[in-house]
């Protein structure tokens, strides 16, 4: 019951790599690569469900021919092997007629090997129901035997070509964040692909030498393999999506929160105000968008309210107190636009002297410096046109 359990769950898994990568397949349903990775993802699934022990069971249960199940987990596994390769190349890319070529050579061999399963099953005596050692079992029994040697080759092949290509692959993709990350994922689990077949392969292969002490390797110590590969898999497909998202979301959740002093302190700019009020539980990027387009509205509006020319003289005064140039000007430049904020409160419309009226730097750069105007202590008095840092 818990191997099943696990099963079901690496299923789910692939299952929600598939949903993942369902979007983009439906903006581009013309777009082979995204074609191939959710038939990819599909088939993965559909091998970890059925190859369930419950599931076996029901199965055998549903067809009344004994062990069907093992053809069929088979058959999903050789059409899992042939996508694995197909994705690989399509990924690597290469001229029309090479990748026209090479289809045709990954899908007529395994589609090859798919026949060969079938006819060696139907060939072979297979009466005895085995739901967990059905390789060792079967080890030496004609056309079964050939059918369980079959698919491993067939297995180890695939894995063996696509752990390559991707470890090859792997020093093109660097520098890209999370597409690096998946495709490293993917090389580990790929390889570790190769552990399962070594844990079949070897008693089967025993089996051939009249010993039975090894069979432990494939109905103990192989399905938690495999499920350990089910799991990398549908993580390295999931990790660039899912990362690349995460990302995207933290650095909007950091602008946002970063924005937040220079909204606040535009608050009572008329121009910056809205209409449309939005809730906190409002979608992220709205909120982002309402927010950046408040401040840019406000800053617009308290431009003829801006001071350059004392702002100037704050730069060089902060430069002359020791404090670094970028840090200076952005220090600078909130407390313009506090300078600003209260002129307008005052009833003022344009500065002493409108030639030096003019802009600040990026909002982002002003709203840090405004944090920390607001937190640090007061070093000295304020003077005329700057902000106090109370």
């Amino acid at each position: 019951m818990l191997m099943s359990v696990t099963f079901w769950l690496i299923a789910v898994a692939l299952g929600v790599g598939l949903c993942y990568k369902m979007p983009a397949l439906l903006r581009a349903s013309r777009n082979p690569m995204a074609r191939q990775v959710a038939g990819l993802l599909a088939a993965g699934g559909a091998v970890f469900f059925f190859a369930a022990p419950s599931n076996i069971v029901r199965l055998n249960h549903l067809t009344g021919v004994p062990n069907f199940s093992a053809p069929w987990v088979y058959s999903l596994l050789t059409g899992f092997c042939a996508s694995c390769l197909m994705l690989i190349v399509k990924w690597r890319g290469g001229t029309t007629e090479s990748l026209r070529r090479t289809t045709w050579w990954v899908y007529g061999s395994y589609g090859a090997l798919l026949v060969a399963l079938w006819i060696c099953f139907s060939l072979g005596d297979h009466h005895v129901v085995r739901t967990r050692d059905l390789d060792t079992y079967y080890a030496t029994t004609p056309w079964m035997r050939e059918m369980i040697v079959l698919y491993l080759l067939g297995h180890t092949v695939a894995v063996v070509i696509t752990s390559a290509l991707l470890w090859s692959w792997e020093s093109r993709v660097r520098g890209t964040g999370w597409l690096r990350a998946g495709v490293v994922v993917l090389g580990v689990g790929y390889a570790a692909n190769l552990g399962y077949d070594v844990t079949k392969l070897t008693p089967v292969i025993a089996r051939w030498n009249g010993r039975t002490d090894l069979d432990w390797m494939s109905t103990t110590l192989a399905p938690p393999v495999a499920a350990l590969v089910g799991l990398l898999i549908a993580l390295g497909f999931i990790l660039p999506h899912a990362g690349e998202t995460a990302s995207r979301r933290l650095a909007a959740r950091r602008e946002y929160w970063t924005l937040g002093p220079l909204a606040r302190a535009l608050r009572t700019v008329p121009a910056a105000s809205s209409p449309v009020a939005l809730s906190r539980f409002a979608p992220l990027q709205l909120r982002l968008t309402h927010r950046r387009t408040f401040v840019r509205d406000a800053l617009r509006h308290l431009q003829p309210l801006i001071d350059t020319a004392q702002r100037d003289r704050d730069v060089q005064a902060r430069i002359a107190a020791g404090v670094k140039p970028a840090r200076a000007e952005a220090l600078a430049d909130a407390a313009a636009v506090s300078a600003a904020v209260e002129r307008l409160q005052a009833g003022k419309t344009t500065v002493v002297d409108s030639a030096s009226a003019g802009t600040v730097s990026d909002p982002i750069t002003i709203s840090r410096a405004l944090r920390k105007l607001h937190t640090a202590p007061a070093r000295q008095p304020r003077r005329e046109g700057s902000v106090t840092t109370s």
